[in-house]
Order: C-alpha cells, then structure tokens, then sequence
C-alpha cells in the first residue's frame, strides 16, 4: 500500500463538530473513512497554524485517496490537500532512473 498525507483545514462546521464530538470522535471517523476506503489509518495529529489536522494513511492507490479526499471535502466540515508520501528507497530508485531534462534558458 501506499502512504498519503492529508492536510485538513476545518470550516467553522467543522471545527463545531470537532468541540461536539472530540478529537477522539474524529478520530474514529477518520480511522473508519480509511477503512470503507481499503486502506488504514496510521497516525493523525493536530496542529496550530494554517493546517488544523495532519492525517498519515495507507491506502491502495491514488484512487482511493483520491476517493477519500472528495468524500471529505464533499461532506463540508473540511477541506483536504492531499500530499504522495515516498519511502527512502523509492527516491533512491527515482534518482537513478536518468531523465534528459533541459532547464529554462538552458
């Protein structure tokens, strides 16, 4: 499986449903979202700033991630970016696969 990070923002719905039902809550709502999407939730976490929760998932494939972020964003209490996560080993393999690339002005 393959690893995906979602970045939640909450809308003021959102951020409601969160005091009502607790970090928890959302949590298990999250956890079951991963499941219905083949896939397992590995780690979430909130946080102060621009971002209001931090989401790690193993999921099959950008299908059902993508799947998972537009049921999300969908449903309206928050809206998601979606970030490809890559193991160490599979940059290594990306940087040895040599790409003929012309920069701009080059």
């Amino acid at each position: 499986m393959a690893k995906y990070m979602f970045q939640a923002r909450y809308t003021s719905d959102g951020a409601k449903g969160l005091v009502r039902d607790g970090a928890t809550g959302r949590r298990a709502a999250v956890e079951k979202a991963c499941v219905a999407a083949g896939g397992k939730l590995e780690s979430m976490y909130y946080a102060f700033g621009g971002i209001d929760a931090y989401v790690i998932a193993d999921l099959p494939n950008n299908t059902a991630a993508a799947a998972l972020a537009l049921a999300v964003n969908q449903a309206g209490g928050a809206s998601v970016n979606t970030v490809v996560l890559m193991t160490v080993a599979e940059v290594d393999e990306a940087a040895k696969q040599a790409i003929a690339y012309r920069p701009p002005g080059g």
